[in-house]
Protein backbone atom coordinates (compact mmCIF):
# COMPACT_ATOMS: atom_id res chain seq x y z
CA UNK A 1 0.00 0.00 0.00
CA UNK A 2 2.92 2.32 -0.76
CA UNK A 3 3.29 5.10 -3.30
CA UNK A 4 2.53 8.79 -3.02
CA UNK A 5 -1.25 8.37 -2.64
CA UNK A 6 -1.48 5.06 -0.76
CA UNK A 7 -4.74 3.13 -0.34
CA UNK A 8 -7.03 5.94 -1.48
CA UNK A 9 -5.86 5.33 -5.07
CA UNK A 10 -4.88 1.68 -4.79
CA UNK A 11 -8.22 0.41 -3.44
CA UNK A 12 -10.41 1.94 -6.20
CA UNK A 13 -8.02 0.60 -8.85
CA UNK A 14 -8.04 -2.84 -7.22
CA UNK A 15 -11.84 -2.95 -7.14
CA UNK A 16 -12.10 -1.91 -10.79
CA UNK A 17 -9.58 -4.59 -11.79
CA UNK A 18 -11.88 -7.32 -10.45
CA UNK A 19 -14.44 -6.49 -13.13
CA UNK A 20 -11.79 -6.46 -15.87
CA UNK A 21 -10.16 -9.77 -14.89
CA UNK A 22 -12.78 -12.35 -13.79
CA UNK A 23 -10.18 -14.86 -12.56
CA UNK A 24 -8.29 -12.31 -10.46
CA UNK A 25 -8.04 -12.67 -6.67
CA UNK A 26 -6.31 -9.93 -4.70
CA UNK A 27 -4.47 -9.96 -1.39
CA UNK A 28 -4.19 -6.41 -0.07
CA UNK A 29 -1.21 -6.06 2.27
CA UNK A 30 -0.95 -2.97 4.45
CA UNK A 31 -2.43 -1.03 7.34
CA UNK A 32 -5.85 -2.42 8.24
CA UNK A 33 -6.85 0.98 9.69
CA UNK A 34 -6.28 2.63 6.30
CA UNK A 35 -7.74 -0.12 4.10
CA UNK A 36 -10.85 -1.27 5.97
CA UNK A 37 -12.80 2.03 5.78
CA UNK A 38 -12.23 2.20 2.01
CA UNK A 39 -13.43 -1.37 1.53
CA UNK A 40 -16.41 -0.83 3.82
CA UNK A 41 -17.59 2.05 1.67
CA UNK A 42 -17.48 0.00 -1.54
CA UNK A 43 -19.36 -2.90 -3.06
CA UNK A 44 -17.17 -5.80 -4.18
CA UNK A 45 -17.09 -9.62 -4.26
CA UNK A 46 -15.74 -10.44 -0.81
CA UNK A 47 -14.51 -13.86 -1.90
CA UNK A 48 -12.04 -12.27 -4.33
CA UNK A 49 -10.30 -9.87 -1.94
CA UNK A 50 -8.31 -10.78 1.16
CA UNK A 51 -6.90 -8.22 3.58
CA UNK A 52 -3.58 -9.14 5.19
CA UNK A 53 -2.58 -6.53 7.81
CA UNK A 54 1.03 -5.38 8.01
CA UNK A 55 2.20 -3.15 10.83
CA UNK A 56 5.27 -1.58 9.18
CA UNK A 57 6.00 0.42 6.05
CA UNK A 58 9.18 0.97 4.07
CA UNK A 59 9.61 4.70 3.49
CA UNK A 60 10.94 6.40 0.37
CA UNK A 61 14.19 7.39 2.11
CA UNK A 62 14.88 4.03 3.79
CA UNK A 63 18.28 2.75 2.58
CA UNK A 64 17.77 -0.55 0.69
CA UNK A 65 20.44 -2.35 2.72
CA UNK A 66 18.65 -1.47 5.97
CA UNK A 67 15.33 -2.98 4.87
CA UNK A 68 16.97 -6.41 4.72
CA UNK A 69 17.75 -6.31 8.43
CA UNK A 70 14.76 -4.39 9.78
CA UNK A 71 10.99 -4.03 9.40
CA UNK A 72 10.10 -7.73 9.16
CA UNK A 73 6.37 -6.86 9.05
CA UNK A 74 6.66 -4.26 6.29
CA UNK A 75 3.91 -4.60 3.70
CA UNK A 76 6.42 -4.97 0.86
CA UNK A 77 8.25 -7.83 2.55
CA UNK A 78 5.02 -9.57 3.55
CA UNK A 79 3.71 -9.35 -0.03
CA UNK A 80 6.92 -10.84 -1.41
CA UNK A 81 6.80 -13.64 1.16
CA UNK A 82 3.31 -14.52 -0.07
CA UNK A 83 4.77 -15.01 -3.54
CA UNK A 84 7.73 -16.98 -2.23
CA UNK A 85 5.42 -19.31 -0.28
CA UNK A 86 3.11 -19.92 -3.25
CA UNK A 87 0.15 -18.08 -1.74
CA UNK A 88 0.25 -15.48 -4.52
CA UNK A 89 1.34 -15.65 -8.16
CA UNK A 90 2.81 -12.17 -8.31
CA UNK A 91 3.54 -9.00 -6.38
CA UNK A 92 2.76 -5.40 -7.35
CA UNK A 93 4.25 -2.53 -5.37
CA UNK A 94 4.32 1.25 -5.75
CA UNK A 95 6.88 1.61 -2.96
CA UNK A 96 10.62 2.27 -2.75
CA UNK A 97 12.22 0.86 -5.93
CA UNK A 98 15.60 0.10 -4.39
CA UNK A 99 14.00 -1.65 -1.42
CA UNK A 100 11.74 -3.68 -3.71
CA UNK A 101 14.71 -4.83 -5.77
CA UNK A 102 16.80 -5.79 -2.73
CA UNK A 103 13.93 -7.56 -0.98
CA UNK A 104 12.79 -9.35 -4.13
CA UNK A 105 16.27 -10.75 -4.70
CA UNK A 106 16.49 -11.89 -1.09
CA UNK A 107 12.93 -13.14 -0.52
CA UNK A 108 11.78 -14.39 -3.93
CA UNK A 109 15.21 -15.32 -5.28
CA UNK A 110 16.84 -15.22 -8.69
CA UNK A 111 16.44 -17.56 -11.63
CA UNK A 112 19.27 -20.04 -11.98
CA UNK A 113 22.24 -18.52 -13.76
CA UNK A 114 20.96 -14.92 -13.70
CA UNK A 115 23.61 -12.58 -12.39
CA UNK A 116 21.46 -9.45 -12.02
CA UNK A 117 17.77 -8.60 -12.30
CA UNK A 118 16.70 -5.85 -14.67
CA UNK A 119 13.77 -3.43 -14.77
CA UNK A 120 11.86 -3.48 -18.08
CA UNK A 121 9.04 -1.19 -19.20
CA UNK A 122 7.32 -0.35 -22.48
CA UNK A 123 7.71 3.07 -24.10
CA UNK A 124 5.34 4.25 -26.86
CA UNK A 125 7.24 4.66 -30.13
CA UNK A 126 6.32 4.88 -33.83
CA UNK A 127 3.60 2.32 -34.43
CA UNK A 128 4.16 0.09 -31.42
CA UNK A 129 5.68 -0.21 -27.95
CA UNK A 130 9.41 -0.57 -27.42
CA UNK A 131 10.48 -2.50 -24.30
CA UNK A 132 13.59 -1.02 -22.69
CA UNK A 133 15.83 -2.54 -20.02
CA UNK A 134 17.56 -1.91 -17.69
CA UNK A 135 15.75 1.17 -16.34
CA UNK A 136 17.63 1.67 -13.10
CA UNK A 137 18.43 -1.56 -11.27
CA UNK A 138 22.07 -1.74 -12.38
CA UNK A 139 24.12 1.40 -12.84
CA UNK A 140 27.27 -0.40 -14.04
CA UNK A 141 26.90 -3.37 -16.38
CA UNK A 142 29.37 -5.69 -18.05
CA UNK A 143 28.95 -6.98 -21.60
CA UNK A 144 27.73 -10.31 -20.17
CA UNK A 145 25.05 -8.49 -18.12
CA UNK A 146 23.80 -6.69 -21.25
CA UNK A 147 23.60 -10.00 -23.14
CA UNK A 148 21.61 -11.45 -20.24
CA UNK A 149 19.24 -8.47 -20.32
CA UNK A 150 18.77 -8.94 -24.08
CA UNK A 151 17.87 -12.62 -23.67
CA UNK A 152 15.44 -11.89 -20.84
CA UNK A 153 13.86 -8.95 -22.66
CA UNK A 154 13.45 -10.90 -25.89
CA UNK A 155 11.78 -13.82 -24.08
CA UNK A 156 9.50 -11.47 -22.13
CA UNK A 157 8.35 -9.55 -25.21
CA UNK A 158 7.65 -12.79 -27.06
CA UNK A 159 5.38 -13.94 -24.25
CA UNK A 160 3.70 -10.59 -23.62
CA UNK A 161 3.11 -9.47 -27.22
CA UNK A 162 3.12 -12.67 -29.29
CA UNK A 163 6.05 -11.42 -31.39
CA UNK A 164 8.05 -14.62 -31.97
CA UNK A 165 11.19 -12.81 -33.15
CA UNK A 166 11.41 -9.37 -31.55
CA UNK A 167 14.10 -7.07 -32.91
CA UNK A 168 16.75 -6.45 -30.26
CA UNK A 169 18.89 -3.32 -30.34
CA UNK A 170 21.72 -2.03 -28.17
CA UNK A 171 21.37 1.63 -27.18
CA UNK A 172 24.44 3.57 -28.29
CA UNK A 173 25.67 6.98 -29.44
CA UNK A 174 25.97 5.87 -33.06
CA UNK A 175 25.33 3.00 -35.48
CA UNK A 176 29.00 2.38 -36.22
CA UNK A 177 30.56 -0.73 -34.66
CA UNK A 178 33.44 1.28 -33.17
CA UNK A 179 31.15 3.68 -31.28
CA UNK A 180 30.36 3.49 -27.55
CA UNK A 181 32.12 2.43 -24.38
CA UNK A 182 34.28 -0.67 -24.17
CA UNK A 183 31.44 -2.57 -22.44
CA UNK A 184 28.93 -1.59 -25.14
CA UNK A 185 31.27 -2.64 -27.96
CA UNK A 186 31.93 -5.96 -26.24
CA UNK A 187 28.20 -6.46 -25.66
CA UNK A 188 27.51 -5.79 -29.34
CA UNK A 189 29.81 -8.66 -30.29
CA UNK A 190 28.07 -11.01 -27.83
CA UNK A 191 24.60 -10.06 -29.02
CA UNK A 192 25.57 -10.45 -32.68
CA UNK A 193 26.96 -13.93 -31.97
CA UNK A 194 23.86 -15.14 -30.11
CA UNK A 195 21.67 -17.49 -32.16
CA UNK A 196 18.76 -16.86 -29.77
CA UNK A 197 18.41 -13.17 -30.63
CA UNK A 198 17.14 -11.23 -33.62
CA UNK A 199 19.85 -8.62 -33.11
CA UNK A 200 19.55 -5.50 -35.31
CA UNK A 201 22.64 -3.66 -34.06
CA UNK A 202 23.13 -0.30 -32.38
CA UNK A 203 20.11 1.95 -31.88
CA UNK A 204 20.46 5.66 -31.16
CA UNK A 205 18.04 7.55 -28.93
CA UNK A 206 16.09 9.00 -31.85
CA UNK A 207 16.04 5.62 -33.58
CA UNK A 208 14.42 4.10 -30.50
CA UNK A 209 11.44 6.44 -30.88
CA UNK A 210 11.31 5.79 -34.64
CA UNK A 211 10.59 2.15 -33.81
CA UNK A 212 13.86 0.61 -35.02
CA UNK A 213 13.69 -2.15 -32.39
CA UNK A 214 11.17 -3.98 -30.23
CA UNK A 215 13.62 -4.47 -27.34
CA UNK A 216 16.38 -1.99 -26.50
CA UNK A 217 19.12 -2.87 -24.03
CA UNK A 218 21.25 -0.47 -21.97
CA UNK A 219 22.72 -0.12 -18.49
CA UNK A 220 20.50 1.15 -15.69
CA UNK A 221 22.02 4.62 -15.51
CA UNK A 222 21.40 5.37 -19.19
CA UNK A 223 17.99 3.65 -19.11
CA UNK A 224 16.71 5.64 -16.17
CA UNK A 225 17.83 8.94 -17.73
CA UNK A 226 16.10 7.91 -20.97
CA UNK A 227 12.88 7.05 -19.14
CA UNK A 228 12.74 10.26 -17.09
CA UNK A 229 13.67 12.42 -20.09
CA UNK A 230 10.94 10.85 -22.26
CA UNK A 231 8.35 11.36 -19.50
CA UNK A 232 9.45 14.98 -19.15
CA UNK A 233 9.26 15.64 -22.90
CA UNK A 234 5.76 14.11 -23.08
CA UNK A 235 4.58 16.32 -20.22
CA UNK A 236 6.21 19.39 -21.76
CA UNK A 237 4.60 18.84 -25.17
CA UNK A 238 1.17 18.36 -23.60
CA UNK A 239 1.60 21.65 -21.72
CA UNK A 240 2.73 23.44 -24.89
CA UNK A 241 -0.30 22.12 -26.78
CA UNK A 242 -2.69 23.32 -24.07
CA UNK A 243 -1.09 26.77 -24.13
CA UNK A 244 -1.24 26.91 -27.94
CA UNK A 245 -4.97 26.14 -27.94
CA UNK A 246 -5.54 29.07 -25.60
CA UNK A 247 -3.41 31.49 -27.63
CA UNK A 248 -6.23 33.01 -29.69
CA UNK A 249 -10.00 33.23 -29.78
CA UNK A 250 -10.14 31.15 -32.98
CA UNK A 251 -8.02 28.35 -31.50
CA UNK A 252 -10.09 28.39 -28.32
CA UNK A 253 -13.23 28.05 -30.44
CA UNK A 254 -11.67 25.17 -32.42
CA UNK A 255 -10.16 23.42 -29.38
CA UNK A 256 -13.03 20.90 -28.84
CA UNK A 257 -12.56 19.57 -32.40
CA UNK A 258 -8.76 19.60 -32.12
CA UNK A 259 -8.85 17.77 -28.79
CA UNK A 260 -11.27 15.18 -30.19
CA UNK A 261 -8.98 14.57 -33.17
CA UNK A 262 -5.91 14.24 -30.97
CA UNK A 263 -7.57 12.00 -28.39
CA UNK A 264 -6.26 8.67 -29.85
CA UNK A 265 -2.70 10.02 -29.92
CA UNK A 266 -3.02 11.41 -26.39
CA UNK A 267 -4.35 8.11 -25.08
CA UNK A 268 -1.60 6.10 -26.78
CA UNK A 269 1.12 8.29 -25.29
CA UNK A 270 -0.49 8.65 -21.86
CA UNK A 271 2.16 7.64 -19.27
CA UNK A 272 -0.59 6.14 -17.09
CA UNK A 273 -1.33 3.57 -19.81
CA UNK A 274 2.27 2.33 -19.68
CA UNK A 275 2.63 2.20 -15.89
CA UNK A 276 4.08 -0.99 -14.48
CA UNK A 277 7.66 -2.19 -14.94
CA UNK A 278 8.66 -5.86 -14.74
CA UNK A 279 11.57 -6.96 -12.57
CA UNK A 280 13.06 -9.63 -14.83
CA UNK A 281 15.36 -12.37 -13.62
CA UNK A 282 13.39 -13.26 -10.49
CA UNK A 283 11.77 -16.62 -9.81
CA UNK A 284 8.30 -15.06 -9.69
CA UNK A 285 6.44 -12.09 -11.13
CA UNK A 286 7.23 -8.77 -9.44
CA UNK A 287 5.89 -5.52 -10.93
CA UNK A 288 6.93 -2.01 -9.90
CA UNK A 289 4.40 0.79 -10.23
CA UNK A 290 5.43 4.43 -10.44
CA UNK A 291 5.35 5.95 -6.96
CA UNK A 292 3.25 8.87 -8.16
CA UNK A 293 0.71 6.67 -9.93
CA UNK A 294 -2.96 7.58 -9.69
CA UNK A 295 -5.94 5.29 -10.06
CA UNK A 296 -5.74 4.84 -13.85
CA UNK A 297 -2.01 4.17 -13.76
CA UNK A 298 -2.40 1.61 -10.98
CA UNK A 299 -5.14 -0.12 -12.95
CA UNK A 300 -2.70 -0.42 -15.86
CA UNK A 301 -0.01 -1.85 -13.57
CA UNK A 302 -2.42 -4.47 -12.24
CA UNK A 303 -3.13 -5.45 -15.82
CA UNK A 304 0.61 -5.87 -16.46
CA UNK A 305 0.90 -8.11 -13.40
CA UNK A 306 -2.07 -10.24 -14.48
CA UNK A 307 -0.66 -10.69 -17.98
CA UNK A 308 2.81 -11.62 -16.69
CA UNK A 309 1.32 -14.19 -14.31
CA UNK A 310 -0.90 -15.70 -16.99
CA UNK A 311 2.11 -16.00 -19.32
CA UNK A 312 4.18 -17.63 -16.53
CA UNK A 313 6.85 -15.14 -17.52
CA UNK A 314 9.69 -16.22 -15.18
CA UNK A 315 9.50 -19.82 -16.45
CA UNK A 316 9.60 -18.68 -20.08
CA UNK A 317 12.63 -16.49 -19.36
CA UNK A 318 14.34 -19.41 -17.63
CA UNK A 319 13.75 -21.57 -20.73
CA UNK A 320 15.33 -18.92 -22.96
CA UNK A 321 18.38 -18.60 -20.76
CA UNK A 322 18.89 -22.36 -20.59
CA UNK A 323 18.65 -22.65 -24.38
CA UNK A 324 21.23 -19.89 -24.81
CA UNK A 325 23.87 -21.59 -22.67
Amino acid sequence: MGGDFGPRCIIPAALRSLALYPSLHLILVGSADAIKPLLAAARYPADRITLLPASEQILADDPPARVLRGKPDASMRVALELVRDGRADGCLSAGNTGALMVLARSVVGMLEGVQRPAIMAALPVAGHDCHVLDLGANVDCSAEHLLEFALMGSAAVTQLTGNSSPRVGLLNIGHEVNKGTREVRAAAALLAASERLNYVGHVEGDGLFRGEADVVVCDGFVGNVLLKASEGVASYLQSEMRDALQASRLLRWMSPWVRRSLKPMRQRNDPDRHNGASLLGLRSVVIKSHGGAGEEALLAAIGKAVKACEANLPARIADQLRAAR
